[in-house]
């Protein structure tokens, strides 16, 4: 069960219509009855009268209704006390969702950029596939998000609400080990892929399908979509993999791994949520202006 279904729930008791609710929270409609269906799946009852125009609650409906709204209540006046509880410690704190490989490439040098800057201050890390990191900063539960971006993938973030800059420059690079790799009859390499639908898999899809790509053929799937695992099966020799080229800089430099196809570029995206304003955010923001190139990848 998420906490989106319930305040889903809750903006439906109120609208009596899927579409007004459906657009107050920025979702489609076709996604916004799938979260309804869900949370009465999760129940094990149906919470809405669909018959009727406006739609009414059945009693279970009416029932769950008061429920909802006390566990919201509830979880809200934790989060101000721990929001509260944190703005009061000595340090101020930013929150950061970032794609996993760039927590571990980008972020730290970032970070310490950005501390030079604005002065002392604590961070919260939620590393996290694409999906949930932006699902983490429309919630209002982070106030920044990091993530790759390439044209071929629009970002499904809203300007007015959710700004972004340019923090960085990196590229997807297809890279493998330099001994031990044969290629099959037809002179294809082996393919090691992301999960299906993953960002990193489209991308992948998208730089495997340029000029200059060697031909390939599936040996494996990483079904977590994290490039750190598909990195280590590059280096035993499993097969090409393609990678943020600021988390193989170091293998590529020892030899560890090498090229095998002309790098993608990529363009890394600081956004942040217009919805959590305060004075520090706004000094991180305005130290983020610094030029993208004062944070590109290593070669």
């Amino acid at each position: 069960m998420e906490l989106k279904w319930i305040e889903d729930f809750l903006s439906l008791a109120e609208t009596r219509s899927f579409s007004r609710s459906a657009e107050e929270r920025h979702v489609t409609q076709s996604a916004f009855s799938r979260r309804i269906r869900s949370l009465e799946v999760w129940l094990g009852t149906v919470l809405l009268d669909r018959s009727t125009y406006p739609i009414t609650l059945t009693a279970d409906g009416r029932q769950f209704l008061e429920t909802a709204e006390e566990v919201l209540r509830l979880l809200t006046l934790s989060r101000a006390e721990f929001r509260t509880r944190s703005e009061r410690s000595s340090l101020p704190v930013v929150t950061i969702t970032a794609l996993h490989s760039l927590c571990l490439s980008f972020l730290p040098g970032w970070l310490g950029a950005i501390r030079a800057a604005v002065g002392p201050m604590g961070s919260r890390v939620l590393p996290e596939n694409f999906n949930i990191c932006i699902q983490a900063l429309v919630e209002g539960g982070y106030d920044l998000l990091l993530t790759y971006h390439h044209p071929g993938i629009p970002i499904p973030l809203d300007p007015t609400r959710h700004p972004c800059r340019i923090v960085g420059r990196d590229s997807l690079a297809a890279v493998a080990a330099p001994h031990g790799l044969m290629p099959d009859g037809e002179g294809r390499l082996p393919l090691l892929q992301y999960s299906r639908g993953s960002f990193l898999g489209r991308l992948a899809t998208i730089a495997q399908a340029r000029e200059g790509a060697p031909p390939t053929y599936p040996v494996h799937t990483n079904e977590n979509s994290m490039a750190e695992a598909l990195r280590s099966m590059a280096l035993a020799g499993h097969g090409v993999a393609w990678l943020p080229k600021s988390l193989v800089a170091a293998e590529i430099a020892s030899g560890a791994l090498r090229l095998v196809s002309p790098e993608m570029p990529m363009e890394i995206r600081l956004y942040r949520s217009g919805e959590r304003a305060r004075p520090f955010l706004d000094a991180i923001w305005e130290a983020a202006a610094a030029p993208a190139e004062n944070y590109a990848a290593p070669e």
